[in-house]
């Protein structure tokens, strides 16, 4: 049997493991405990290592401005994707919608596929990209947030100046942004894994271990299905994938990108799951409103958890099949029809609404017409 596939069955088994864990384990406390664990300590210790291991060059530094500028170009087009499913960009549900799906969470959707089919130097290139993508999604989706909700009115400078200092520590004490830096200065020094010392690599070799199996039984336990939405959400994220990759057809055509390994990683981070810190925002926003009593609400935090929770084994579904496809989807007419295929099915689900709509209405005015007859036959009479 291939390796590839022979891993791909592997995560498949750890998955279910964690689905089966679902009534050992509650969705709670307990399971925020399993990811807090992965992006505080296997994460960070993995990605430290992948940079150690790397020899840092001035085209890492490009990483995490084309991370940032793929977030802004999603963010872009995201209210073109809601219109085509028929979701009103400025309801509580547009809103939510346009904050979340240009979000990006690799650590706990594509950093450990990355690192199985791929190696330390292309985590490492993830790793990079993702400290934009990290910028964008807690400041900037943050001021959009704020922006939003208070509209036209005139809002707290002082109190957005605090809530944005407050973001910069955040941002800067992350586990995983906080290891980035010490690896990069390390690394700038010469020193590389082999240099520290042994008791040290060997304590950060074996949390990175943990990672892929923790990150595997989390989405098994995070899965979701709601019968309400599915089908919408479903919708507006294959067309969100589909997008992504035919995005990705046109950077590696104008930028003449051949290496192969370059390619699957910018396809498995753009492809990653949407991030939780959208939804913090929300919650924010939320809890202000409430605390002020605000009767328009300006976003649906049930809407944006089922985004959360759908888009988690979705994303994984399409980075494992990729990867485990080799260099199948380097080839430009392959990504170029999955693109296509998967923005296709993606407009399944509007098509079918704007059909059945459509012979709804047809039956109505042929009833309306039928009793308008019956009533005109009876006057005669």
């Amino acid at each position: 049997m291939d390796g590839a596939l022979q891993k791909t069955i592997s995560f498949l088994l750890f998955i279910f493991i964690g689905f089966l864990l679902k009534k050992k384990i509650s969705t709670g406390d307990e399971t925020r405990g399993i990811k807090s664990l992965i992006l505080t300590l296997a994460l960070p210790a993995t990605i430290f290592i992948a940079l150690l291991k790397v020899k840092i060059d001035g085209n890492l530094i490009l990483f995490p401005f084309l991370a940032l500028g793929f977030n802004i170009v999603l963010f872009a087009i995201t209210p073109l994707l809601l219109t085509l499913i028929g979701i009103n960009i400025n309801s509580k549900k547009g809103r939510s919608a346009r904050i979340l799906i240009p979000s990006l969470a690799p650590g706990l959707s594509c950093f450990p596929f990355i690192l199985e089919f791929l190696g330390d130097a292309s985590l490492a290139k993830a790793a990079m990209g993702d400290l934009g993508n990290k910028f964008f999604v807690l400041f900037l989706l943050y001021l959009v947030a704020l922006k939003w909700h208070y509209k036209n009115a005139d809002f707290e400078a002082n109190s957005l100046k605090t809530k944005l200092i407050s973001l910069a520590k955040t941002l800067l004490y992350e586990p995983v942004n906080l290891f980035i830096i010490v690896a990069l200065v390390l690394v700038s020094f010469g020193i590389t894994l082999d240099k520290l010392p042994n008791y040290l690599s060997i304590t950060l070799t074996r949390l990175s271990y943990i990672m892929t199996p923790l990150v595997l039984i989390f989405i098994g336990l995070a899965v979701k299905i709601k019968k309400r939405q599915f089908f919408e959400l479903s919708s507006l994220l294959l067309l969100r994938a589909g997008f992504t990759l035919l995005f990705i057809v046109g950077i590696v055509f104008f930028a003449d990108i051949t290496i192969k390994k370059d390619i699957l990683v910018m396809i498995a981070f753009t492809l990653s799951a949407c991030s939780f810190w959208p939804f913090a925002h929300i919650s924010a926003v939320n809890l202000k409103e409430k605390t002020e009593n605000t009767a328009e609400k300006t976003f649906d935090a049930n809407f944006a958890l089922s985004i959360l929770a759908l888009s988690l084994p979705i994303s994984v579904i399409l980075i494992l099949g990729i990867l485990t496809a080799g260099n199948t989807f380097t080839e430009m007419k392959n990504l170029l029809l999955l693109g296509g295929i998967l923005f296709s099915i993606g407009l399944v689900y509007p098509i079918f609404l704007k059909l059945n709509t459509r012979i709804k209405s047809s039956t109505d005015n042929e009833h309306e017409s039928s009793k308008n007859n019956s009533l005109e036959f009876s006057s005669d009479k």
